[in-house]
């Protein structure tokens, strides 16, 4: 998982936990996006207010639950669950801050984080939603130039191999000449040895004599 995929993961928590505060009514929530330089590990406080340690806990409980059932996440230690004046809930990579309303003022804990950066869950559902948004176009857009076909390549049609010239008509009419005069040799050639042969040949004496 890249570090911009694990960001995104983290914010998805942190929207689970700050949906939990407010079902269960917390007062003022607030996610805090903390300056990298000054975070420490985490990326996010989540900080909300209850009006007694038993709102506190079942707040606390609540985005416990959550967070299990439905991301497989568990808290890396939980603080404070006892008293139910300040629970922490530290995920490492964001910590949900559950204080009764004269604790957080007491505490002030916005003010020693000047640094951060104040979001509301309204504010954080709709950054978080619209990057959701175009990390899906982004997806379907790598996912169409891959499936894009190739362009098809020019095909050169072959060259026809050049037939043998036909025989003009003075071409033929001249060797149809010079096959009959090659016949013609031949057959006189036969009757002078036909003639020769009977030449040769001594005549048969008369019948009777």
């Amino acid at each position: 998982m890249t570090t911009a995929e694990a960001r995104q993961q983290t914010r998805i928590l942190v929207q689970a936990a700050a949906q939990v505060c407010e079902a269960k009514k917390g007062e003022d929530t607030r996610i805090l996006e903390l300056d990298p330089i000054d975070a420490g590990l985490s990326d996010f406080f989540l900080v909300t207010s209850a009006t007694n340690d038993r709102q506190s806990v079942a707040i606390a409980d609540e985005i416990e639950d959550k967070l299990k059932k439905e991301f497989g996440v568990f808290p890396n230690s939980v603080e404070g669950r006892r008293r139910g004046e300040w629970i922490l809930l530290d995920y490492v990579d964001f910590v949900v801050h559950i204080f009764l309303v004269d604790r957080r003022a007491f505490y002030d804990i916005e003010r020693l984080r000047k640094s951060a950066r104040p979001v509301s869950p309204a504010e954080f559902d709709a950054e978080l939603k619209a990057a959701l948004a175009e990390k899906t176009v982004a997806a379907r857009k790598k996912a169409f130039a891959k499936a894009k076909p190739a362009p098809a390549k020019e095909v050169v049609p072959k060259a026809r191999p050049k037939k043998a010239a036909r025989k003009s008509a003075p071409a033929k009419q001249a060797s149809a000449k010079k096959t009959a005069v090659k016949k013609a040799v031949v057959k006189k050639a036969a009757a002078k040895k036909a003639v020769a042969r009977k030449k040769q040949s001594p005549s048969k004496p008369a019948k009777g004599k």
